[in-house]
C-alpha cells in the first residue's frame, strides 16, 4: 500500500461559497435528449403535458439547479418563434447542426413547465449565429415583459399571464468554432454580443449574461478569443463560458483519470485572461465563469456516427463505466475547488445524450454510473469550500506528467457544522490510506463514507442491468480524536460526511 494522502481542514482557510448554480445541466435539441428523453407523450409515466414522470423523478434526485436550453450547436440556427404557440401550428424544420428533423413539439412553454416540475432555474441561449440583436430583444420581451405589448400579449395568449422571469441568458454558443453555424471572429462576436446584451437589458434590467469563451483549451485562439470578446463586453457581461470534454484514449487510462489536471489549468487560464482584461480596462468588476458544458464524451466514436434527416435519432448515447464516473467525480472536485470564480456549471447533457440518465422509448429510465457523483455533490456540496492541499503519493502520466493519486475537496455547512469531503483515488491498482487533520472543527462522528468503485472498472449500468454499479458503504472509516482515517479503494469516487 502506498504512503497515506494527508491534508488539513481548517475553517479559517477557505476558497469561497458554493453558488447553487454550480450543479446545473444542459438540455439541447440533439438526439433523444428532448424527444423520448424528457418528453414522450404516450409513455406509461407521462403526465398530461407529455413529460416523462420517471425522468422527472430522476432529475429531482440528481439535484439539478439550473438548466441551459435549447443549445448548444442547435441554437445557432434556431428560430425561437417556432417553439411557441399552439403545438399543432408549429413548423417542422431541418436541424442543420445535427442533421435531424425538428418538429418543435417541445418549445419554450414546455421547457418552463418541465423546470417547474423538475426544479431548477432556466439559462436560455439566444441565437447569435444566424440571427442578432432584434431577435434576442424580442425573445426577452416575449419571456419576461409583464404585458401590454404585442410580444408580451402573445405570451399571455399562448401560456398565461405570468412572465417567465428568466434571469440568466447565454449569448450564443461556441461562436469561435468553425463548425458553428454563423461562426464569427472574436471582434465580430464581441460587438454583436455587446449589442444584444445592451438591448436585452433595456427590456429587462435584471438580466444576467454569459458571453462565449473558447470552445476548448485546444482551440488555436484560446485566450486571445476571451481577451478580444471581453474588450467589447466587459461592462455588460456577468460570466464567460468555458467548455471541456474528455475521453479515454486507447491504452492510456492513467492520463484519462487525471483529466481534471487539464480542467484546473483551463479554469485558471480563463480567470487570468479575465483579470488581465479587467486590469487593462481599469475596471474592478470581477468576471466569473460559467462552465456550462463539461463531461466525459467519447467524441471520437460519435464522429463516426452517420447522421440522417430523422426525428430524434440515437446520437451521442455513450454508456458510462466506473472509470468514467471517477473522472466525472474528479471534475466536480475541480469545479468546487474553484468556487470563488466558477459560479455556474452545466453537466452536458441531462438525458440520453452523453447523460447521467438513460431512457428507452416506451420503456424504463435508469441511472448511469456518472449519476451518483453528481447527485452526491449536488446534495451535500453546498456551503463553503475549504482549502485542501494534499500531501501524498504521486504517479506519472503520459499526457499530464506527474500527478497526485488522490484529488480531494471539502465543503463546510456553517449552519449545521457538517463537513462533506469528496475524494478520488486515481490509482488503478492500489488502495490509498487517507488522513485528514481537523482544526477548528468539532465533528462528533462519521455520518457515512460511500464509495463508487468496482472490481471491473469497465462495469456499466444498462437497461438489462440498471443497478449493476451503485455506491456502497465503506468500512473502517473513523475519527481518531481530531484525525479522520479512511482507505480509498483503487480507482474510486468517495464521499465522507462528518457530523
Amino acid at each position: 500500500m502506498p504512503p497515506p494522502a494527508r491534508f488539513v481542514l481548517d475553517p479559517a482557510f477557505d476558497v469561497g461559497d458554493v453558488d447553487p448554480r454550480l450543479f446545473g445541466a444542459f438540455v439541447e435539441h440533439l438526439g433523444r435528449c428532448v424527444y423520448t428523453g424528457i418528453y414522450e407523450p404516450g409513455h406509461p409515466s407521462a403526465d398530461a403535458a407529455g413529460l416523462r414522470g420517471d425522468v422527472l423523478e430522476l432529475v429531482r434526485e440528481l439535484g439539478v439547479s439550473v438548466i441551459r436550453y435549447p443549445g448548444g450547436n442547435f441554437v445557432s440556427a434556431y428560430r425561437w418563434e417556432d417553439g411557441v404557440g399552439p403545438v399543432e401550428s408549429r413548423p417542422r424544420r431541418l436541424d442543420l447542426a445535427w442533421s435531424s428533423i425538428e418538429t418543435n413539439r417541445f418549445g419554450l412553454a414546455e421547457f418552463m413547465d418541465f423546470l417547474r416540475k423538475a426544479g431548477g432555474e432556466p439559462m436560455l441561449a439566444v441565437n447569435l449565429g444566424t440571427r442578432g440583436v432584434a431577435e434576442a430583444a424580442d425573445l426577452i420581451e416575449y419571456a419576461n415583459h409583464p404585458g401590454g405589448t404585442a410580444l408580451s400579449e402573445q405570451r399571455i395568449a399562448h401560456a398565461g399571464a405570468e412572465p417567465y422571469g428568466v434571469r440568466l441568458w447565454a449569448l450564443g454558443n461556441e461562436m469561435d468554432g468553425p463548425w458553428q453555424i454563423g461562426h464569427k471572429s472574436a471582434q465580430e462576436y464581441g460587438r454583436l454580443a455587446a449589442g444584444a446584451a445592451y438591448a436585452m437589458r433595456l427590456v429587462d434590467p435584471t438580466a444576467q449574461f454569459v458571453v462565449c469563451g473558447s470552445s476548448g483549451r485546444g482551440m488555436p485562439t484560446f485566450g486571445a478569443w476571451e481577451a478580444e470578446v471581453l474588450q467589447h463586453t466587459y461592462d455588460l457581461a456577468d460570466y464567460v463560458s468555458v467548455h471541456a470534454y474528455y475521453e479515454e484514449r486507447e491504452g492510456d487510462r492513467d492520463s484519462f483519470l487525471a483529466s481534471a489536471v487539464d480542467m484546473d489549468a483551463l479554469i485558471e487560464g480563463v480567470v487570468a485572461t479575465c483579470d488581465h482584461v479587467g486590469a487593462r480596462l481599469k475596471n474592478q468588476k470581477r468576471i466569473r465563469l460559467s462552465f456550462d458544458e463539461w463531461n466525459v464524451w467519447y467524441m471520437s466514436k460519435s464522429e463516426a456516427q452517420q447522421r440522417t434527416w430523422a426525428e430524434a435519432p440515437r446520437l451521442l448515447e455513450d454508456v458510462y463505466s466506473v472509470a468514467d464516473a471517477v473522472v466525472v467525480g474528479s471534475m466536480l472536485i475541480s469545479l468546487l475547488r474553484h468556487a470563488d470564480r466558477v459560479a455556474i456549471g452545466c453537466l452536458a447533457q441531462l438525458v440520453n445524450v452523453i447523460a447521467p440518465i438513460m431512457t428507452e422509448p416506451g420503456g424504463p429510465a435508469w441511472r448511469q454510473t456518472t449519476f451518483y457523483p453528481f447527485a452526491q455533490a449536488s446534495r451535500h456540496g453546498r456551503g463553503r469550500v475549504l482549502q485542501v492541499h494534499v500531501d501524498g503519493p504521486t504517479h506519472s502520466t503520459a499526457v499530464h506528467g506527474t500527478v497526485p493519486l488522490v484529488q480531494a475537496t471539502a465543503v463546510l455547512d456553517d449552519t449545521s457544522g457538517h463537513v462533506a469531503l469528496f475524494a478520488v483515488n486515481r490509482s488503478q491498482t492500489e488502495a490509498v490510506p487517507l488522513q485528514v487533520e481537523l482544526r477548528g472543527l468539532s465533528p462528533q462522528r462519521v455520518l457515512e463514507h460511500t464509495v463508487l468503485a468496482d472490481g471491473d472498472p469497465d462495469a456499466k449500468n444498462t437497461a438489462a442491468a440498471p443497478e449493476r454499479v451503485e455506491p456502497y458503504a465503506a468500512e473502517g472509516t473513523a475519527l481518531d480524536g481530531t484525525v479522520l482515517r479512511a482507505t480509498l479503494p483503487p480507482l474510486s469516487w468517495n464521499m465522507i460526511r462528518l457530523g
